[in-house]
């Protein structure tokens, strides 16, 4: 039997765009069950508010505090000394990323205060407490690689600003937001985070040396651990809220006006850290470093803050909401920007090769 030749041979179709979008998520770690995961926990908690209310015969509390502090001893085995040592040296590159995501962003807040009005003025807590969050450390470096950027210059900006927020998120939060719920003080405030956040993240780095190559070997599983407090976080955040019926004045065109808010958000400090960046003569891979680090906001670290310094209040859905949507706003722009910038920046390359 003649064997087909290389002519003969129909190829293959190629592969439709919405493919390849699927497919960059996927690379990027994102398409997976988490953000289903969020909308089925908010459904659930909707549905059975009494099973994560404080009601519960269920510990809530103490799983997800014991969750906590897994997730910041895991993220503490995971930093290097070494590398973030080295990374020191790109110093205007990192003051860039570290003032967009903890000084522009809580400023711009607190500047469009007066524009949150009526029905709007309770949401303006929830969003403040987003822009006072770190920036992402997976998904920023993920993007910053998709876009073909200073990927060291990312993992040592991601790094610094998980630790950053240790302290900067509860400072801004203490001087505009009323976080003394249940009779809890700044001081309680501060023994909380430094045994579940601070101290895991100590002994995780000190570890490093011996266990770090365990959990970069591990760190899909470990991701998964994450995410699985972070969905236990929300449901009983939810399920309070809608226990006490804090949802119940909201129409849902409230919720779609602030879902393109935090469209409006993300696209300003993006543009805002673009110009910024080609003022300052960032090279290419700088200047996608700052985009993506600066601009991304983290769940992980906004769940947790909120659980450490909101206890038990009721509206904790209510301040989780802008920041649930930021985060499935934020992967799928990025998801796409990244994506137009690295073709970019392999056009460049293939262009400065021929010239060469």
């Amino acid at each position: 039997m003649p064997q087909p030749t290389q002519s003969s041979v129909a190829p293959l179709p190629p592969a439709p765009s919405g493919n390849r979008f699927l497919n960059l998520l996927r690379r990027a770690g994102l398409l997976d069950w988490f953000l289903l995961g969020l909308a089925g926990v908010v459904l659930l908690a909707y549905l059975i508010p009494e099973v994560g209310s404080k009601a519960s015969p269920i510990p809530w509390k103490v799983l997800t505090t014991a969750g906590v502090a897994l997730i910041f001893f895991f993220y503490g085995l995971r930093l290097s000394l070494a590398k973030l040592t080295a990374g020191l040296r790109n110093w205007r590159l990192h003051v860039v990323v570290q003032l967009t995501t903890f000084v522009v962003f809580p400023v711009l807040a607190l500047a469009l205060r007066p524009l949150f009005v009526g029905q709007a003025a309770g949401m303006w807590p929830s969003v403040f407490f987003l822009c006072t969050l770190p920036s992402t450390v997976s998904t920023s470096v993920v993007m910053v690689s998709i876009a073909r950027g200073n990927l060291p210059a990312a993992i040592f900006n991601a790094s610094i600003s998980s630790l950053l927020g240790i302290v900067l998120t509860p400072l801004w939060a203490s001087l505009f937001l009323n976080t003394s719920a249940e009779g809890g003080n700044l001081w309680h405030l501060a023994i909380d985070l430094l045994w579940q956040v601070v101290l895991p993240v100590v002994v995780g780095v000190l570890l490093n040396g011996r266990f770090g190559g365990f959990a970069e070997q591990h760190k899909g599983s470990l991701r998964i651990s994450d995410q699985v407090v972070i969905l236990l976080i929300v449901f009983t955040a939810f399920c309070e809220s809608f226990a006490e019926g804090i949802f119940r004045s909201y129409e849902p065109h409230d919720i779609a006006l602030l879902a393109l808010g935090m469209v409006v958000l993300y696209f300003l400090i993006f543009g805002l850290v673009w110009a910024l960046s080609r003022l300052l003569g960032f090279s290419h891979a700088d200047r996608t470093v700052a985009l993506f680090c600066g601009s991304k906001k983290s769940l992980v670290h906004g769940s947790v803050m909120a659980s450490l310094l909101f206890p038990g209040m009721a509206a904790t859905g209510l301040l989780l909401l802008p920041l649930m949507l930021y985060h499935a706003l934020q992967i799928i722009l990025a998801s796409m920007m990244a994506q137009h910038m690295g073709r970019q920046a392999e056009a460049a390359e293939v262009a400065a090769q021929l010239e060469a």
